[in-house]
């Protein structure tokens, strides 16, 4: 009974479920890094510099001797910790502002949608870099500027749901008896927004990955000798003949989870939203 109807779970959504086993595999690698690493990500095995994938380090090691295969495990927590950090300051912002927006109409929501359009006249990757530009580059400081720097998607969702929302009978219902405004938008509005909530908070995880490993190859990003995908990039373009190894593998970890995380995300949005169903 269970097989026949396993086999046709996963031959209608194939897609969510290779998304979410990536998701799963890379997160979990992360979580565990402390029990998967087989040398401290910081090390150094001077005897051993730029030595290619073998036996002993199963990715190789940098130019200070330091095994790959850890810091690319220990780079994992930082990444993913920097995503999920990131999407919930954005998710919050965007789902308070949307909500206020939706509901209230008038001049509220024309100040908070010119707010987005003018946020929005920016390129985010560059207004993140010039903020960045001027702060201490540390993780903290990137975490908070790309979630204060990517919340106007989810406030548009939001705000739509919520204009649909608020005209609907058990909203009506809750108003005349007397729920406060706060009440209605956080028990009657607010649950029913969170399938396109959902669905942009992972399609954003992805996005702010990218984000800090972009910034991290440019060295405004995570600061050695702590290890971030993106800075191991950074480390290994400059022997890339060579070593080719030390740039390799951290771009395939940043292409697999972005990758999974896309497909969650996009599986999400046809399972949960059958008017987005191609």
């Amino acid at each position: 009974m269970c097989g026949p109807l396993l086999r046709r779970f996963l031959g209608r959504h194939l897609m969510l479920c290779l998304g979410l086993g990536i998701v799963l595999v890379m997160s979990l690698a992360a979580l565990c890094a402390p029990l998967l690493a087989p040398y401290d990500p910081n090390a150094l095995h001077l005897d051993h510099i730029l030595e290619p994938p073998s036996s002993m380090f199963w990715l190789g090691t940098d130019r200070l001797g330091r095994d790959v295969f850890s810091r690319l495990l220990y780079g994992g927590q930082i990444s993913l910790w920097v995503g999920f950090v990131a999407v919930g300051i954005s998710v919050s912002i965007g789902t308070g502002l949307g909500l206020i927006s939706g509901y209230f109409g008038g001049l509220v929501d024309e100040g908070i949608m010119r707010g987005v359009d003018i946020m929005l006249c920016f390129p985010s990757f560059f207004l993140i870099l010039s903020v960045i530009a001027f702060l201490e580059p540390s993780l903290t400081n990137i975490m908070i500027v790309i979630g204060l720097t990517s919340w106007m998607g989810v406030a548009r969702l939001v705000r739509a749901e919520t204009l649909s929302l608020r005209q609907r009978d058990f909203v009506s219902a809750a108003r005349l008896s007397g729920c406060s405004t706060c009440r209605i938008l956080l028990r009657h509005i607010l649950p029913n927004t969170l399938a396109p909530v959902l669905i942009s908070a992972t399609l954003g995880v992805a996005g702010a990955i990218l984000v800090e490993s972009g910034l991290s190859f440019l060295g405004l990003g995570v600061q050695p000798p702590t290890a971030s995908w993106g800075n191991m990039l950074m480390e290994g373009k400059t022997v890339l003949e060579d070593a080719p190894w030390l740039s390799f593998y951290p771009g395939v970890a940043i292409l697999v989870t972005v990758l999974g995380y896309n497909l969650l995300g996009e599986s999400l949005r046809d399972l949960l939203d059958p008017r987005l169903k191609k």
